[in-house]
């Protein structure tokens, strides 16, 4: 399942969503006692809350701002993925 297939579940009210918690993840990447594992713990209890308000519906809000969580978490690793290995590829030409 790739992350287009996620973006058809997720209601376009909370698309707005991803692009804020792909920022508060960059944001909280730059404390330096913030541990990497626990942004995506944070990312999904922010975005539950922020949706289960969007939405007035606390189980829709919870399945929301889990997708919508990981449809940040996953922009954000395709990101660095791309960018590392476009970079070994120009270390090997």
């Amino acid at each position: 399942m790739s992350g287009a297939d996620i973006l058809n579940y997720v209601n376009a009210e909370i698309l707005v969503l991803i692009p804020v918690l792909i920022i508060v993840g960059q944001t909280l990447k730059q404390i330096p006692k913030m541990k990497n594992w626990i942004i995506p713990i944070v990312l999904a209890i922010f975005g539950i809350i922020i949706a289960a308000v969007i939405m007035e519906d606390v189980v829709g809000g919870v399945i929301q701002g889990i997708l919508a969580a990981g449809m940040a978490v996953y922009v954000h690793q395709l990101t660095i993925q791309t960018t590392r290995k476009k970079k070994e590829d120009m270390k090997e030409k």
